[in-house]
């Protein structure tokens, strides 16, 4: 099934980000290439692709897990909580209508 990790940034977290980052998308491509990724990506702090400075507010990551614990286990494992990058980590199921 596939599961929303919405994550929620401590306020000024764009240095901790950049340096927890190779790690974080390191784990991203394993999904990626298991095809268990269905998008992953930060939210902006600002109304910008490119936010600069601003940094960023959050994540979200839609994957597939085998149950609710084994993708609660797999956001408890990412580099942006070890850094400290996280204040806030929702995992929740999530079913795909569209496209």
């Amino acid at each position: 099934m596939w599961y929303a990790i919405i994550s929620q940034d401590v306020p000024d977290s764009l240095e901790k980000r950049l340096g927890a980052r190779p790690a974080h998308i390191e784990r991203l491509q394993s999904l990626k290439e298991e095809g268990r990724l269905l998008i992953a990506g930060p939210h902006p702090a600002i109304d910008s692709e490119d936010p600069g400075s601003a940094g960023f507010t959050g994540s979200l990551v839609v994957a597939e897990f085998s149950s609710l614990e084994a993708a609660q286990t797999w956001a408890d494992a990412d580099p942006y909580v070890a850094a400290g990058v996280y204040q806030q980590v929702t995992v929740k199921p999530f079913r795909k209508v569209l496209p």
